[in-house]
């Protein structure tokens, strides 16, 4: 007996008119990306597993998705360490690649192996699927769509400004209201060194980065249980909590964290923030937990709908060092389709021109108006207008009710007068108005609209 259909949890299925809204997102950051000079790449799903793992934190690790060797993959495994039930063991043996977490690692991968045939400072955008083994909810899935852009090459921060001001197009143009976090990993740095703390900068950041989720209660716990400890613990986490930069200033920074503010200083010096649409703020607290960043880091929350991040990025110093390539400094962000698709839902942003219905749906009477019909929509497509033609004879009822079910505006009807007289009904299908009309006319009213 087969089972009731269904997709595997985290994952969806999209029909017409999801797509073409989700299109019209991705339309509307790749013409940014484009405007800025970036150029589009892809990458296979699949990665070795030496590739992706190391990259992400131990968190992130535990959240790949590793793909079986074919055949028997147990044949050439010790019969001790299966008899151990130790699947960290195990793995290296049976799994050898993985789905991509992201799409920044593969493409520090693509120019590591491509680095002789790019000119430096290199721009490219890359919009395709990820995967991630995290449990589902709201406004997270499993599978989903990251628009990436990179600029790989160069350590200057007019590529962060230039971050800020795709930003700052995009989410404007698409209707929606945001603030974009903004901060540096060299101030993460410097606060630990300032408390102490400095060999524990990347357990602190990875706990700071749960801030807003888990309060600053259980930060303290999660600090405490990796061995941080000390009268000096509660006055970084008021620090913290305060999120305020002026308390940055305040303990008179040097090092480290003085870097870190000039840095932010100087991306913000390019960028005329009031003249911005969109709200810019620095945020502290802000760590993105991916190991790999090392200089600015960014995260874009909605202002309307409380979702979580819909974007983020970073500099990353070393990621190509990995695969050979040093000394190459980069700089990206990934705007979260699935997210931005769910709030502008929410808000009922998407306009009417985000769905591409059709311009027009023929019905036909008889045979001979169907011919006729037939020859009619072929010349309207040749000509540019989005139109059908319902392919048998069926009652009128049906016609109307299969119109209907499409959702279509506009109908066009061909029976006998209207071939006799070469004047086409036209009916609209939420007023119910009818006109004739010529070939031409129609024409000219179609192509028009597409």
């Amino acid at each position: 007996m087969s089972s009731k259909p269904s997709t595997l949890k985290g994952t969806r299925d999209f029909g017409p008119v999801e797509v073409e809204k989700r299109n019209y997102i991705i339309e509307t950051i790749r013409q940014a990306y484009l405007r800025f000079g970036y150029r589009p790449i892809e990458t296979p799903a699949m990665e070795k597993l030496e590739t992706l793992t190391g990259k992400y934190g131990d968190e992130g690790d535990q959240l790949l998705f590793k793909v079986l060797n074919n055949g028997d993959f147990l044949s050439k495994v010790k019969p001790d360490l299966l008899d151990q039930r130790d699947s960290h063991a195990v793995l290296p043996q049976i799994a050898k690649r993985g789905l991509r977490y992201d799409l920044t690692v593969p493409f520090a991968r693509y120019v590591a192996m491509h680095q002789h045939e790019l000119a430096f400072p290199w721009k490219r955008y890359q919009i395709q699927s990820v995967w991630r083994g995290d449990r589902p909810q709201r406004g997270r899935y499993q599978e989903f769509v990251q628009c990436d852009a990179d600029v790989v090459g160069t350590t200057s921060l007019l590529c962060e400004a230039e971050f800020l001001q795709i930003y700052d197009q995009v989410f404007t143009a698409l209707g929606l209201q945001v603030v974009i976090h903004i901060n540096h990993r060299q101030i993460l740095a410097g606060i630990a060194e300032h408390f102490g703390f400095g060999d524990q900068f990347r357990e602190i950041s990875v706990a700071i980065d749960k801030w807003d989720k888990i309060g600053r209660d259980k930060v303290m716990d999660e600090l405490s249980s990796k061995g941080l400890t000390g009268d000096r613990l509660p006055d970084m986490l008021d620090l913290y909590e305060s999120g305020n930069i002026d308390s940055l200033r305040d303990l008179q920074p040097t090092g480290t964290l003085a870097e870190g503010l000039a840095q932010i200083d100087e991306i913000l010096s390019y960028v005329d923030t009031d003249a911005m649409k969109q709200t810019v703020r620095l945020d502290i607290r802000l760590a993105r937990g991916l190991s790999y960043y090392t200089g600015c880091i960014f995260e874009v929350s909605s202002a309307q709908v409380d979702i979580g991040s819909i974007s983020g990025g970073g500099r990353y110093d070393e990621l190509t060092s990995v695969f050979g390539l040093k000394g190459t400094s980069g700089v990206g962000i990934s705007f979260g389709l699935a997210r931005i698709y769910d709030v502008m839902t929410e808000l009922d942003l998407f306009p009417a021109k985000a769905v591409k219905s059709l311009d027009a749906l023929f019905l036909c009477m008889d045979a001979d108006s169907l011919a006729h019909g037939w020859r009619m929509v072929t010349g309207l497509r040749a000509s540019g207008a989005r139109v059908d033609i319902y392919p048998e004879l069926a009652k009128f009822k049906k016609l109307m009710k299969h119109a209907d079910q499409r959702g279509v505006r506009r109908i066009v009807i061909i029976g006998e007068d209207e071939r006799q007289s070469q004047l086409y009904t036209l009916r609209d299908m939420n007023t119910g108005e009818q006109q004739k009309l010529s070939i031409d006319d129609l024409r000219s009213l179609l192509v028009a609209d597409s």
